[in-house]
């Protein structure tokens, strides 16, 4: 769930940095991975009032999703799709939550979603395939920015004995920190995987002096 909270916060980043506003209401996400970290990302997604596109190979995982979210109130219920179609649906957000290497040069050109916010690690197959996100016009926010909720979670609690409002707070930093990914991008016109290692680069050489 920490994990997942912090991906929501990713999103609601992106989301502010594309269209103006981190409201998700009304947006389609098209989920790919239905297991621990996606289903409470569908939960997240789910109170914010978006409508869900899901796909998962374990038809348990799908079912738990469909049980959990089906439809009540103003939300329509997630439309499930094939694990080779979720590339290519319609969709606001696109959210990788299963494995890695997924975005490559024969998935990139099949997505039809403005952002690219998910959970799964080293999702770009080749460090290239961030420059083919960037062509695109496809924000797409870093996984290890985007993902690191539960590493935050278990590194505060667990070895700094932070609890857990505090913890909450720091993966909510998460939003901020993709804000300024998003933000040194457009300024120096590269994609946002590089402005993330430079970034990170930064810090790292901010520390050691």
């Amino acid at each position: 769930p920490r994990t997942a909270r912090g991906v929501f916060r990713a999103m609601q980043a992106a989301a502010r940095h594309r269209w103006g506003s981190d409201d998700l209401a009304g947006k389609t996400v098209a989920l790919q991975g239905c297991g621990h970290v996606g289903y409470f990302l569908a939960s997240e997604l789910h109170r914010a009032g978006a409508k869900l596109a899901i796909t998962d190979i374990d038809p348990e995982q799908i079912q738990r999703v469909l049980a959990e979210f089906n439809g009540e109130g103003s939300v329509p219920p997630p439309a499930v799709i094939s694990p080779e179609k979720i590339f290519e649906v319609e969709a606001d957000i696109f959210a990788p939550c299963a494995l890695g290497g997924i975005l490559n040069a024969n998935t990139i050109p099949q997505l039809r979603a403005e952002l690219v916010v998910g959970a799964a690690n080293n999702q770009l197959l080749e460090p290239h395939d961030g420059t083919l996100l960037h062509q695109r016009g496809i924000l797409y926010a870093p996984d290890y920015a985007a993902n690191s909720g539960g590493v935050i979670s278990g590194c505060c609690i667990e070895m700094l004995g932070w609890d857990l409002d505090r913890t909450l707070k720091k993966i909510d930093s998460i939003y901020g920190t993709l804000l300024r990914i998003f933000e040194f991008s457009e300024q120096k016109q590269i994609p946002t995987c590089e402005s993330a290692d430079l970034l990170v680069k930064r810090l790292l050489d901010r520390a050691d002096n």
